[in-house]
């Protein structure tokens, strides 16, 4: 039996075969979950050609999370592919415009930049968790991923304060909702080289970082190891834990300089 065997999830933010949402929706399917993958606008086409590969494909929905009609409208659309609620959500969910807001411009970035990032990159983990909520089951595990923001990053900028917005989001969810038996953790893994670390301006870099730090060496081609962690913590192997974040990053956060 698989570790999410008749699980119900929902996968946020898969848009190439390359993306750690990818590489969830493939290991959660293998572990036995039936799966639903969200994408907005633009990024439904490319969602709908990578999972197209997969062996068993996933049924997309359209999701704006900045939009409240599509937030209102997701309790049903759920229902239309699942039965029986919903058991898990992973927020994959980020974005900041790269060249007002990244890659060194952070003294100069507009309010109207800032909020947009803090509204789809952290806002967005509330908005959907409750969005959903009406549909989540007790036992429930939400999962987000992160890069961490306890520390300042080379051109990282205002992605990092949303990232860190994101972290303490996460944390207060799981005060609120655990009451209803719901977790709220997060994933901090390395760098992996999406689509969305490849819009950052100077974030190649991070992988000579990682290359010369990490105690067990770093992959950045490999998401797997990611969606592994994000996997573990949906299933029922962490039945205790919420409101923690769970670094998968080669041990470089472990280390100094």
């Amino acid at each position: 039996m698989g570790l999410l065997e008749g699980k119900n999830i929902l996968v946020t933010g898969v848009t190439m075969r390359t993306s750690i949402a990818y590489a969830v929706v493939e290991i959660a399917q293998r572990e036995g979950a039936n799966v639903v993958v969200s994408a907005a606008g633009r990024a439904v086409a490319p969602a709908t050609r990578a999972l197209s590969k997969l062996e068993t494909v996933p049924p997309i929905i359209e999701l704006d999370i900045t939009d409240p009609e599509h937030l209102a409208a997701l309790p049903a659309k759920l229902e239309e592919h699942l039965t029986g609620g919903l058991d898990g959500i992973v927020h994959s969910i980020a974005y900041a415009d790269p060249e007002k807001a990244l890659g060194g411009a952070f003294l100069t970035t507009d309010w109207d930049s800032v909020g947009n990032a803090l509204h789809i990159s952290a806002y967005s983990l509330q908005s959907l968790t409750m969005a959903a909520k009406p549909v989540l089951n007790t036992g429930a595990s939400v999962v987000g991923l992160t890069f961490d923001a306890r520390v300042s990053w080379p051109a990282y900028d205002w992605m990092g304060v949303a990232k860190a917005a994101l972290e303490s989001t996460s944390r207060y969810l799981a005060r609120y909702l655990g009451p209803d038996g719901i977790r709220c953790n997060l994933v901090a893994a390395g760098p992996v080289d999406t689509v969305a670390k490849k819009a950052i301006p100077g974030a190649a870099s991070f992988n000579d970082i990682w290359a010369e730090r990490a105690p067990l060496s770093w992959d950045s081609s490999d998401a797997v190891p990611s969606a592994k962690a994000v996997v573990a913590l949906l299933s029922d192997w962490f039945p205790a834990t919420t409101g923690e974040m769970v670094h998968v990053d080669g041990g470089l956060h472990s280390t100094g300089a």
